[in-house]
């Protein structure tokens, strides 16, 4: 598809839809995804090795707050450039997809 080779968008009609993050943003996102995926195989270990419960509970709280925060800061990106290029564009159902989204964050 042309569109994705070169212009990068949040919207563009029915069929695509794509992200256009900064290298920074995408930087921040992979260093953060790859320490949860450490500890994650730090978990892994941990069970293998029979740690105690309530040490392995921790990381994993650990864990889920640090996805918190990449949701959180995902969330916060799309809603500052492609949600408002999307109302710009008059569509308005993105109002509607954003709240499906938000519902599921805080689950």
């Amino acid at each position: 598809m042309e569109a994705q080779q070169g212009k990068r968008y949040c919207h563009a009609g029915d069929a695509v839809r794509q992200s256009h993050h900064s290298d920074k943003l995408k930087s921040s996102l992979t260093s953060r995804l790859n320490r949860i995926e450490g500890q994650v195989r730090g978990v892994k270990r941990m069970i293998d090795e029979d740690v105690y419960c309530d040490d392995v509970l921790n990381v994993i709280a650990s864990i889920q707050a640090s996805l918190s925060g990449v949701g959180s800061l995902l969330l916060e990106y799309h809603m500052r450039s492609c949600v408002v290029e999307q109302l710009k564009e008059n569509d308005a159902e993105i109002m509607n997809e954003l709240m499906k989204t938000i519902r599921k964050l805080m689950k």
